[in-house]
């Protein structure tokens, strides 16, 4: 009997369906094998670094996800009108939509990923839980039925038991995610959890799981060929996440054996053999306390965390998806796979954490990468990001011969990591890479629950002294006072008084030119000696209490960035702006945006009776949802936004009436 072999589908114009950093990683290794690349963008991405870098690019539509990037037709098109003959889709947005995988066979294009059969088998998480229960496989219990009704959907969330875990069916990374503590939080949170997997992935359906206390999150690189060749790439610890979005992964995990990691990977290869899978795939899998661990999900596609493999196996692995999808076999054995050393990645966001992570948009005015890490960013200075996509902006790798190594090299490259101008999550990403726990390698998914509090506490000692430089430069790089030439400037000793907003704390400092470019800064009866010895464009050289240090600053108008001790800091010069009124934010009714963002839904309407922290609107922002709730009891008198609108951050969108205590009644007599 002869055995067939796989014909090879060669090609050599790739477009890549995706955007962003994701884009330009694809796009350097297709170039490293000889493929030419079509990136495709959004009129909000027409200056996107990725349209620069793809040797040529096409529009697919407006901003919003539904009307370019998750856009079907608009892709093909695209590949159709470029001459591209396969297509790459990145992680998000379709890449584990069997619909496309199946429009881009249908359109003759080679899909660089899993098979729409696969997809549908595996990266849907009802079909892939019921594949792996028949299989053997330990599983979470829970719904993964076909009945998506409300009532039905309820009833098995009683059945299963609280707290449970809602779960968007189609995709990862946290969309369309909820934990439910109680049956009177599900509908709400189901209807959310819906609408957030309808914006992200275009379906709208769920599954059911019973929430695992504390778990850890491992989950299992796998790579197969045509040829019925599959490995595994040994795994990741993914379990520093924050709302279900992973924040810091690393390779190997700290709480895996070698007899684990066999186990687990075994696992994983005969699961991808079974369905035939091909190319890049990921198993997710919980690890409770006492090593037991249950299958979650699968990913059919390449990951965002993938460069911590790569730096501990020496493999490139979209290089390995452009391989096996020209139908070549895989390069290497089970046996081959190598490791070596330790990796840690973490996601530098968009996000304000002391705001409840809230998403941020805006102009990136100072943008400067650590050079001796490994950094995966699509950003420059000056460069627009945008409300419309995920928050994530930057992934930086560090590799060390041990766990320790790494995690130093991480933390000193986030503290030399320069993002001005929109508000990131670098100082949380910093603390939890420096917090003890996490250090001795024992957090899991409840890390940052656990200790939120210690993660965001003030650093006194760095506000100060932050303040007193701020105070410094606010001076120096005044307008006026910056173009006078460089000598000896007049000096006195009468006091300066400055006001300025600094990480939303008003502050009111007195400053004393004692000589050439020294100054003696009062902040609240504390007092700093600063001295300047090298003012440049954008970076300071100082002194400030016998201690010589660095720090790099953007000045625009009456608001200067500073980064300060690998800590971005705000400020905003008040000095000749007038008081702010009292009471004008606070107690008057008026609920306001806290991001840029379009409303998904009003709940209320004009002349309901509203309890505080009634839900009021939702937002949608970087494809997550957040609840805008009512700051007081009382009747809703004005809506200013239907489900459609986009606003932006501040505006307000709806007006409540204070609730009017009754007056006690009048005791009457007996």
């Amino acid at each position: 009997m002869t055995v067939s072999t796989p014909t090879p589908t060669p090609f050599r114009k790739i477009l890549i369906a995706n955007r962003g950093e994701i884009a330009l990683r694809v796009i350097r290794s297709a170039r490293a094998l000889g493929y030419r690349t079509v990136g495709v963008y959004s009129t909000a991405d027409a200056n996107a670094r990725h349209v620069q870098e793809a040797d040529q690019a096409v529009c697919i539509g407006e901003p919003l996800p539904a009307q370019s990037y998750l856009r079907i037709p608009g892709i093909i098109e695209a590949a159709q009108l470029s001459g591209a003959d396969a297509v790459h889709p990145g992680y998000g947005f379709l890449a584990e939509n069997e619909d496309f995988a199946q429009a881009c066979k249908d359109a003759g294009l080679v899909f660089i990923g899993p098979s729409p059969e696969a997809i549908v088998a595996m990266g849907n998480k009802a079909g892939a839980k019921t594949l792996m229960q028949a299989a053997g496989v330990p599983c979470i219990p829970g719904y993964q039925g076909d009945d998506q009704s409300e009532a039905r959907l309820a009833a098995e969330a009683e059945r299963t038991g609280f707290p449970v875990m809602i779960k968007a069916t189609a995709g990862g990374g946290g969309r369309g995610m909820r934990l439910v503590r109680s049956a009177s939080e599900f509908p709400e949170l189901l209807r959310s959890a819906r609408s957030e997997a309808q914006s992200a992935f275009g379906n709208p359906e769920v599954i059911l799981e019973r929430a695992i206390v504390e778990p850890r999150h491992i989950e299992i690189q796998v790579f197969a060929d045509r040829h019925g060749n599959a490995i595994h790439l040994g795994e990741r610890d993914c379990s520093v996440q924050r709302r279900h979005q992973k924040l810091i992964e690393e390779a190997p995990s700290p709480a895996v054996s070698a007899e684990l990691r066999a186990r687990m990977g075994a696992t994983a290869v005969a699961a991808v053999k079974a369905i035939r899978y091909e190319g890049a795939g990921t198993l997710e899998f919980l690890l409770d306390k006492d090593g037991n661990f249950y299958f979650m999900e699968m990913n059919t596609r390449l990951q965002v965390e993938h460069p911590v493999t790569e730096a501990i196996t020496g493999l490139d692995l979209v290089e390995l998806q452009l391989r096996v999808a020209a139908g070549e076999p895989l390069p290497l054995t089970q046996e081959q796979v190598q490791f070596s050393g330790h990796a840690i990645e973490v996601r530098l966001c968009a996000e304000d954490a002391d705001r409840g992570f809230m998403p941020q948009s805006g102009t990136m005015a100072l943008w400067k990468m650590p050079a001796h890490l490994r950094v995966e960013d699509a950003l420059w200075s000056g460069g627009e990001i945008p409300p419309f996509y995920d928050s994530m902006i930057a992934k930086i790798i560090s590799h060390g011969r041990t766990r320790d190594e790494a995690r130093r090299k991480l933390v000193a490259g986030l503290e030399d990591a320069v993002a001005l101008g929109v508000t990131t999550n670098q100082s949380f990403l910093e603390r939890c890479l420096a917090h003890p726990v996490f250090a001795e390698g024992g957090a899991t998914t409840a890390f940052i629950a656990r200790h939120q509090d210690e993660l965001l506490a003030p650093d006194t000692d760095l506000q100060g002294r932050a303040a007193a430089l701020a105070a410094v430069l606010l001076y120096e790089t005044t307008g006026d006072r910056r173009q006078r030439p460089k000598g000896r400037r007049f000096t006195h000793s009468l006091p300066i008084s400055l006001r300025f907003d600094i990480g939303g704390r008003l502050v009111n400092a007195s400053i004393v030119v004692t000589r050439e470019r020294r100054f003696h800064v009062t902040i609240v009866e504390h007092d700093f000696e600063v001295d300047l010895v090298d003012l440049a464009e954008a970076s300071v050289r100082f002194v400030c209490d016998e201690v010589l240090e660095s720090a790099v600053f953007h000045r625009d108008g009456a608001m200067l960035l500073l980064h300060y001790r690998g800590v971005p800091v705000r400020v905003e010069d008040k000095t000749r702006a007038a008081s702010a009124r009292q009471g004008d934010a606070a107690g008057d009714g008026k609920l306001r945006a806290s991001m840029n963002g379009r409303v998904v839904a009003v709940m209320v309407a004009v002349g309901d009776a509203v309890e505080a922290g009634q839900p009021i609107v939702t937002l949608e922002a970087m494809k997550m949802e957040h609840i805008h709730a009512a700051p007081l009891a009382g009747k809703v008198t004005a809506l200013h936004v239907k489900t459609g609108d986009q606003v932006g951050a501040s505006r307000v969108v709806a007006e409540i009436e204070a609730a009017v205590e009754a007056p006690p009644a009048a005791a009457t007599a007996a």
